[in-house]
């Protein structure tokens, strides 16, 4: 695999030089790749510099669907203006946190057919895999509030992002972005026997997540190796660039990807998209196939990828390494012993699984099966689940014998589900090691709880290798070492199953349907706009080199109240740093007494002499225009999911600001400011501040409004006040707006 240092140009699809072509300036190059025609047609500024974009779709699903129409519903939602799917793929185990999984699903049914979208029941299909199946297709945009959004493969550039994005395009607003850098993604050679969609992703994510190389940016796949591969290899592969940071994806289409859609029912959906003759990339990767081997990402993130032959002969420095990762996320809170699961020699895994938007698809089962035939996992501590990405796939694997083969090795078949994806499901046992065809393997994301001694470690795989593991029974086995060929048996998808179950309004509402609100479903509390000055206290420090979602609001159980933000917002920060909640609360307590005209330094004794200080510098600040709020310190927070969640917990606990050396994603750094948070940076180095401190931000209000680009503060320590400067970063006017106005809700009732 090669990354170019800078940018790059593409001549007629095939070749690649850094030398600018004699007849083609770079500004017009830049309008030759396929995202740039894309973008333009769903740009409505009219400036190709800073993009208003409109989308075609939605997508949601039952963790995000309710907290999103309820922030439309109270911004003035009266009908979706374009087609939006809510599917029932995360919170479907109606079993949790007893009815209000199902108080949600009836909400989103209501929800549908009052404002006009489409409901697909749980078990049905996966949100992804509905989306490829129903709704993608050629030189579309479609915005869903689940990271894993990508239908590049399909034509359709795809983008998650965190849940007030959608309320605005609910609201026929737009998403606003400066015109991204678009990096080539070059395919050539094919793919050798036993190497899968995810040992391709794996080895991408491998090389460019560190590095940035990708980051924000749209990935675009070109090039003859394309068309070598499959559908659902591309599929397989295009679903994983979310592990890369990147903002976007998107690929050339052939007559593979036609074949697709019309086997879908949906031929009139193919659109022909190819670079121009000369097109410019701000930077290439390319890419050999044929050099690429059987991969595994080692606990705790996609980017920890050696093959699996590496694993092989270096078992014990390998895991030594991963043992070293928990070190550095738990500390001494649990004990991971990873090095004990060596058994002559090679590494004995405990589960492993087949499942969800990457690992679901029809070819990756099949090929699974193929592996498995005759084949037995054994009787002992190994299992393997298998999930199919939607109910036509269920079918398709049923009528062609291929799960009657998987049943007959020990495998157990389950419906269309992501709860293994975020430790909702399948679960293993504490110090017990996974191996997945899943999409992430953060720390505790699996479903253990480091805070209650447990913790399991889950590594990445492609479906082949996980097969022929089992066929070893545990013994982690490359699938290159398997002989034979996939039989790879034709599939038939059966419209009936989603025309017989799925409600779809076509666009058409029904008003005066009644939405059903179970016990459950809260409306947001109220938020304040933004004071002239803020005092913020440090309530949580994290110093990890990365930190996810999931561990500023974990998944897994916690996700059946996403639709409460009060009850949700009690587990913000509690598999990192369980005193979060306590902390946050004490200050929010005192700023509530702020607000209702009471006396804050009453019930947080400690402000009467931090606002003593203050007022030796700043004599004007007090109670009446000095906002108290919490913050958080982090050195790279929000890689992962596109949970708005993880910001709007801490809003909803009074916290006014993130600080950190760095956003790991836009969507994260999105989501801080729809809930009026303020996404600070530090430089990285000594921080001026520590946990327990006060920050003095004086005019923080006009700094917002007058797009100042440093803002002065102050660390109150010791009886004195000690400067620092920070930044907010680029905002646009919107997004000022937004947070002077304290939330998105706030600035749609504003405006």
């Amino acid at each position: 695999m090669n990354l170019y240092n800078g940018g790059a140009y593409l001549i007629n699809g095939v070749e690649i030089t850094q030398d600018a072509p004699k007849d083609t300036g770079m500004e017009q190059a830049k309008q030759g790749t396929i995202a740039y025609g894309i973008l333009k047609e769903h740009n409505t500024s009219g400036n190709m510099s800073d993009l208003q974009i409109k989308f075609d779709a939605l997508t949601s699903h039952d963790i995000t669907y309710v907290g999103i129409i309820q922030t439309a519903r109270a911004s003035g939602l009266e009908k979706f203006p374009i087609p939006y799917v809510l599917t029932n793929c995360h919170n479907s185990l109606c079993a949790v946190g007893g009815t209000i999984n199902e108080d949600d699903h009836m909400f989103g049914l209501t929800a549908a057919k009052k404002y006009g979208g489409t409901y697909v029941p749980p078990m049905q299909a996966v949100i992804h895999q509905y989306a490829r199946e129903m709704l993608a297709g050629g030189g579309k945009m479609i915005l869903g509030s689940d990271s894993h959004t990508r239908y590049g493969a399909l034509g359709t550039m795809a983008m998650g992002e965190g849940g007030p994005e959608l309320v605005k395009q609910l609201l026929s607003r737009t998403y606003d972005i400066k015109m991204p850098g678009i990096v080539g993604v070059y395919l050539k050679g094919t793919v050798q026997h036993g190497v899968g969609p995810q040992d391709i992703a794996l080895a991408i994510i491998g090389a460019v997540f560190k590095n940035g190389y990708v980051k924000n940016k749209v990935m675009e796949f070109v090039g003859p190796g394309v068309s070598a591969l499959s559908m659902d290899y591309r599929i397989g592969i295009d679903v994983m660039t979310t592990e890369t940071t990147c903002l976007s994806s998107i690929w050339k289409t052939d007559s593979k990807t036609e074949e697709y859609l019309a086997l879908h029912g949906r031929a009139g959906d193919y659109k022909s998209l190819n670079p121009a003759p000369v097109a410019y990339y701000d930077g290439m990767i390319e890419i050999d196939l044929s050099e690429i081997k059987p991969m595994i990402a080692m606990p705790y993130h996609p980017s920890c990828v050696y093959t699996i032959d590496e694993v092989n002969d270096h078992p014990a420095e390998i895991l030594a390494e991963a043992e070293e990762r928990a070190r550095v996320s738990f500390g001494d809170k649990v004990a991971v012993d990873l090095q004990g699961k060596i058994k002559d020699g090679r590494l004995l895994v405990d589960q492993g699984l087949i499942a969800g938007c990457a690992g679901g698809g029809y070819e990756n089962i099949c090929d699974a099966a193929d592996i498995l035939r005759g084949r037995s996992i054994g009787s002992g501590a190994f299992t393997l689940s298998v999930y199919p990405a939607s109910m036509p796939i269920f079918q398709a694997l049923t009528k062609n014998g291929v799960f009657s083969d998987l049943i007959e090795a020990g495998a157990v078949i389950k419906t269309a589900f992501c709860g293994p994806c975020f430790g909702a499901g399948d679960t293993p046992a504490n110090n017990a090691f996974s191996i997945r065809h899943s999409t992430r393997n953060f720390p505790n994301r699996e479903g253990s709880k480091v805070q209650e001694g447990q913790i399991s470690s889950v590594a990445l795989m492609d479906a082949r290798s996980i097969a022929a593991t089992a066929a070893n029974q545990g013994r982690l086995t490359s699938a290159a070492e398997i002989d034979g060929d996939y039989s790879r048996p034709q599939y038939f998808f059966e419209s009936k199953i989603y025309e017989n179950r799925v409600f779809d309004s076509h666009g058409e509402a029904a008003p005066d349907t009644e939405l059903v609100l179970g016990p459950n479903i809260k409306d947001w509390p109220k938020m304040s706009a933004l004071p002239e000055n803020l005092l913020l206290k440090v309530v949580s420090e994290i110093h990890d080199p990365v930190t996810t979602t999931d561990e500023l609001i974990p998944s897994g159980e916690t996700s059946s109240y996403r639709s409460n933000p009060l009850k949700l917002a009690s587990f913000a920060l509690s598999r990192k740093d369980p005193e979060y909640v306590g902390r946050a609360q004490e200050v929010q307590k005192a700023e509530t007494a702020r607000i209702e005209g009471g006396a804050p330094e009453e019930v947080l004794p400690e402000l009467a002499a931090v606002f003593a200080e203050i007022r030796h510098s700043y004599p004007d600040a007090g109670f009446g225009n000095t906002g108290i709020g919490s913050t958080i310190f982090a050195v790279k927070p929000g890689d992962g999911s596109a949970r708005e969640q993880a910001a709007s917990c801490q809003k909803v606990l009074g916290g006014w600001a993130n600080i950190a050396n760095e956003y790991a994603t836009k969507r994260y750094r999105s989501n801080l400011i729809n809930w009026g948070m303020l996404p600070l940076l530090i430089p990285e180095g000594d921080l001026p501040f520590t946990l327990g401190d006060y920050i003095f931000i004086p005019e923080i209000r006009a700094s917002v409004v007058e797009k100042r680009e440093e803002l002065l503060a102050f660390t109150i320590k010791d009886g004195m006040l000690l400067g620092f400067t920070m930044k907010l970063g680029d905002l646009t006017d919107d997004e000022r707006d937004i947070i002077k106005d304290g939330c998105l809700i706030n600035y749609y009732r504003e405006h």
